[in-house]
């Protein structure tokens, strides 16, 4: 019981870290573009950061689930 406790606290610290880094970047990117596009330019500026950060992500994500699969970590955790 105190393993599975503490891998489950551990998970969800890291989750935390990831989200506080995630709106730090968003602000961050956020601010780019509003110096990019200027404040005027709203929706049309908000949906380029959207699929900008979609593609960006979706890249990322497969790439790392390629690194994971050839080091083996996928198969470890279907046991």
């Amino acid at each position: 019981m105190g393993k599975q406790y503490l891998q489950t606290m551990v998970s969800l610290a890291t989750t935390a870290f990831g989200l506080v880094a995630a709106l730090a970047w968003n602000g961050a990117i956020t601010e780019l573009f509003k110096a990019v596009f200027g404040k005027t330019s709203g929706v049309v500026s908000m949906f380029v950061y959207a699929i900008v950060v979609t593609v960006v992500v979706v890249t990322i994500t497969a790439k790392l689930g390629k690194i994971a699969e050839r080091a083996g970590v996928a198969k470890e955790q279907g046991k």
